[in-house]
């Protein structure tokens, strides 16, 4: 079984987010793998355990991103794609046509990715790829059984739970609950330096910058404004009401 795992580097989530000129500084920042991602390589490394085959692990990003992929080397998997190349940098919409360039190169049963990014939370990465290939998709899955070409997928549907019975190929999106992914052994983290990394560009991909070229643009970016300090209201119980009243229609102007 060929399995594959999309992840992204992302701000370790204890990070603090400082913005500079309209832009999200980087300065001494510390990255991780995205957390929804985590799942989807445990679930990867698991699959191949109960039922054999390969795990590649695929990011798009900066030189950064080979420590992250790294990391998913060393939990199990057992090859990694870095696609390095800025001119294929940008938006859910670039990323999935990238993407999709390198799972048709590298074959796929079954692809696994987070069900968001906990950076941009858009959740359009799982469904713009499979969209992409061609193949079924199933978001928030909770639990995953692979029978031969069967597949069920237990689905988190705003805390009830959906089943959804499908078939090879498909793509899954992890919910929180999936698994608990393990940490790297030290005899994983040094066999996780001899694994094959290949980094790839455009013109490996058989693509263009102008063929994948985001549809949005970030023009700006600025902190939510900070929070004021509460009110304490006194007095009788009926002219704390009609204070708060006025309060939430004159100054919150909510009502």
């Amino acid at each position: 079984m060929n399995i594959v795992v999309v992840l992204k580097q992302t701000f370790d989530t204890e990070e603090k987010i400082v913005i500079q000129n309209g832009q999200i500084s980087e300065d001494g920042v510390e990255f991780i793998i995205n957390p929804y991602d985590e799942y989807a390589v445990e679930e990867a490394i698991k699959l191949k355990e109960d039922h054999g085959g390969e795990v590649t692990v695929i990011s798009v990003g900066p030189d950064r991103a080979e420590s992250a992929l790294r990391t998913a080397l060393a939990m199990g998997a057992d090859k990694a794609v870095l696609v390095d190349d800025e001119s294929l940098f940008g938006d859910e919409f670039t990323i999935a046509k990238v993407l999709a360039a390198v799972a048709k190169k590298v074959g796929y049963d079954i692809i696994i990715g987070g069900q968001m990014a906990v950076d941009s939370g858009a959740g359009q990465g799982g469904p713009r790829l499979a969209e992409e290939l061609g193949i079924n998709h199933v978001s928030t899955a909770v639990k995953l059984e692979v029978d031969g070409t069967n597949v069920r997928v237990e689905r988190d549907v705003e805390g009830d739970l959906e089943v959804v019975e499908t078939s090879l190929p498909v793509l899954i999106t992890a919910q929180q609950g999936l698994n608990e992914p393990r940490y790297p052994s030290l005899p994983g983290i040094m066999k996780a330096k001899k694994k094959p990394l290949d980094r790839l560009g455009a013109d490996d991909l058989g693509i263009t910058a102008d063929e994948v070229k985001a549809k949005t643009e970030i023009v700006d970016q600025t902190l939510p404004p900070k929070k004021q300090a509460g009110r304490i209201l006194s007095g009788e119980l009926a002219a704390q009401t009609s204070e708060l009243v006025q309060l939430l229609r004159n100054e919150a102007k909510v009502i």
